[in-house]
C-alpha cells in the first residue's frame, strides 16, 4: 500500500475503530452516532457487492475496480488495503473536509489501516473491539447469512491474526452486550474531549 503524503495539525479528534467481520463494530458506531453530537464518521469506498440491508453512502461507497484503482494512482485514499479479493480505502478529501471543519471523526478500518493512521497522526486515539470470544465470532459470521462457508473460514483465520493486534490499540471494547459497548466507546470519546480541551488550555498558557 502506499499512502497518499499528508501532513496536517488538527484539533479535531481521529478516532480509528478496529474488529474482526462480525464483531458488531458497524452497529455499535451507528448507534453511538445517533447519541452523539459533534462526530461523523468518515465513509470508507470498497470494491465488494452490498450486504443485504446496506446503503451506498452510508455504510460504504460502492465503486468498481477500476475506479478505485485510478484513487489509488491519484492518491485519493488516506489509506487502502485489499481483503478478501476486494479494496477498501479511507477518502483523502472526506477526511480533510472533516479536519477543516474541526469536527471529531471516526475512522472505521482494519489493523493495516490503523497503523497507516496512527504512524501519520500519533494523538489520534484506537479502539479496537472484540467479541465474547471467537466461538461467539464463528457463530456470528455463520448467523450472518452474506458469506459462504468457505469465506466464513477464511475471515475466521483472519479474525485471528487481527486479534492478536489488539494490544497494539489504545483501548479495548468487548462487544458482549450491545447497548453496554456503545455506552463504553462513548464513554472513551467524551473523556479523549475532555482531556483533549484540557491539554489546549495548558498549552495556551504555556505560549502566553
Amino acid at each position: 500500500m502506499k499512502p497518499v503524503k499528508m501532513e496536517k495539525k488538527t484539533k479535531s479528534l481521529i478516532v480509528v475503530i478496529s474488529a474482526p467481520s462480525g464483531s458488531g463494530k458497524t452497529t455499535i458506531i451507528n448507534r453511538l452516532l445517533n447519541k452523539m453530537d459533534g462526530i461523523k464518521r468518515s465513509v470508507s469506498e470498497t470494491t465488494r457487492a452490498p450486504r443485504n440491508g446496506e446503503k451506498d453512502g452510508e455504510d460504504y461507497r460502492f465503486i468498481s475496480e477500476g475506479e478505485f484503482k485510478k484513487r489509488i494512482e491519484s492518491e485519493g485514499y488516506l489509506e487502502w488495503e485489499e481483503n478478501f479479493g476486494n479494496y477498501y480505502g479511507t477518502p483523502v478529501r472526506e477526511f480533510e473536509r472533516a479536519l477543516d471543519k474541526g469536527e471529531d471523526i471516526i475512522l472505521s478500518i482494519d489493523v493495516k489501516g490503523a497503523r497507516t493512521v496512527k504512524s501519520r497522526f500519533p494523538e489520534s486515539i484506537s479502539v479496537f473491539v472484540m467479541p465474547p470470544s471467537k466461538e461467539e465470532l464463528a457463530q456470528r459470521l455463520k448467523n450472518r447469512n452474506t458469506d459462504q462457508e468457505q469465506q466464513v473460514s477464511i475471515r475466521l483465520g483472519e479474525a485471528k491474526r487481527e486479534l492478536a493486534a489488539a494490544n497494539e490499540y489504545d483501548y479495548l471494547v468487548i462487544n458482549e452486550d450491545l447497548d453496554e459497548a456503545v455506552e463504553e466507546l462513548k464513554g472513551i470519546i467524551e473523556n479523549e474531549r475532555v482531556s483533549r480541551k484540557k491539554r489546549e488550555k495548558t498549552d495556551g498558557k504555556g505560549r502566553a
